[in-house]
């Protein structure tokens, strides 16, 4: 086939491309091929452009008037014309093999891929255990210091701090993962090989490969973390203090993945997590407390994850203690009157905070199903 997609020659080579020898030594003009030269290379050289010119022949046109091309147009056109009574070949379903299929395979290509990836997941590790202590130790038994407001302002400090800087770091670290999987799964998409839902219950890290992480990862900072702050060991309360930060690690780790899908390469996605992350920063209900967060700007606090998870956590661990608390210049107040007037914070709410928390996570896993589905971003 020569420059432009017209054939100049189509047909059997023969022993030591004996056959196509033949037919180019044939045309007038072309120079006979050495003894030891490659036929491959003598082929390329007399067909080239320049010879064409030299010789003011068309090849194309030559090899058009061959018998052999002949031939093989009417073998097309006899094959390519359907038999009486035959139908159009088709599939009863775009995709070779059934979702649960699809699903299964994705599930366990993934589950290959993080056991490969030993420096993503070891590091994960290596740095949730250090800050579990970290944290332990700088604030060592804070939980069980109720006397004054301060003592209630470091807990809510150390809950904000443990729950925002392990969540971000989940965060961050997910998105260069995702970015450069995302151009793999393009191709395959394109290939038919997946559907985009198959997909993302796969690799999406909450709905399963990612879930087994974290839990793990959740518990491995949990168990020190709360021995050492000096909490009640309620079973009620340890679990409530798991589930929050499990799936506080969950949504901000679906976050990145969401920005991933949203943006068409890991640098913007940067900015679009981290701009978002200063507003759930400042919305968390510590610095500027609910009640007096001025009422057009209070959806922002409800729209704040981790305001939920602050509301969870600190609503959960010590909104049902019944101490008093001295307040500078006002006396003393109930520990849970405190947190209601103070903070909005109310023990009977935490069912509801419950299912927000769910509710966070099964948004960001949407939005990035659609995101990974209807946008692409591949250039070429």
């Amino acid at each position: 086939m020569e420059r432009g997609g017209q054939i100049i020659y189509s047909g059997p080579l023969g022993q030591q491309s004996c056959k196509l020898i033949e037919y180019l030594e044939a045309i007038p003009g072309i120079p006979k091929i050495e003894d030891g030269q490659n036929p491959a290379t003598w082929m390329l050289e007399v067909t080239a452009p320049p010879m064409e010119a030299q010789l003011d022949i068309n090849f194309a046109e030559i090899f058009a008037k061959f018998p052999p091309y002949r031939r093989n147009q009417e073998l097309i056109m006899q094959l390519s014309t359907p038999t009486q009574g035959s139908e159009d070949l088709h599939f009863s379903n775009e995709y070779s093999r059934s979702y649960l299929s699809q699903c299964k395979s994705c599930f366990w290509k993934q589950c290959h891929s993080y056991r490969r990836n030993t420096q993503y997941n070891a590091i994960r590790f290596l740095v949730t255990i250090f800050v579990s202590f970290l944290f332990g130790l700088v604030f060592w038994n804070t939980g069980q210091n109720f006397a004054k407001e301060q003592d209630v302002l470091n807990i809510m400090g150390v809950i904000y701090a443990t729950a925002l800087f392990l969540g971000i770091f989940n965060s961050a670290t997910v998105i260069c993962v995702v970015d450069t999987e995302r151009v793999v799964f393009y191709r395959e998409r394109v290939a038919g090989m997946y559907t985009t839902l198959s997909y993302a219950f796969a690799k999406c890290g909450k709905v399963a490969i990612e879930t087994i992480y974290i839990s793990v990862q959740a518990l491995t900072y949990c168990l020190p973390l709360y021995s050492m702050l000096g909490f009640e060991w309620k079973v009620g309360k340890f679990l409530l203090f798991y589930y929050f930060y499990l799936m506080c690690f969950i949504y901000f780790t679906l976050y990145g993945m969401m920005a991933v899908a949203l943006t068409p390469n890991h640098h913007i996605a940067f900015i679009f997590v981290f701009f978002f992350f200063a507003l759930w920063n400042l919305f968390t209900g510590l610095f500027i407390p609910q009640p007096i967060i001025p009422i057009w700007w209070r959806w922002c606090y409800w729209a704040s994850p981790v305001a939920w998870t602050m509301y969870g956590l600190v609503a959960s661990l010590v909104g049902d203690r019944d101490v008093d608390i001295e307040i500078p210049g006002f006396g003393n107040i109930g520990l849970q009157m405190l947190l209601k007037e103070r903070f909005g914070y109310h023990h009977d709410f935490i069912p509801v905070v419950v299912a927000a928390h769910g509710f966070w996570v099964l948004i960001f896993f949407v939005v990035f199903v659609c995101g990974i589905k209807f946008l692409n971003f591949k250039k070429k």
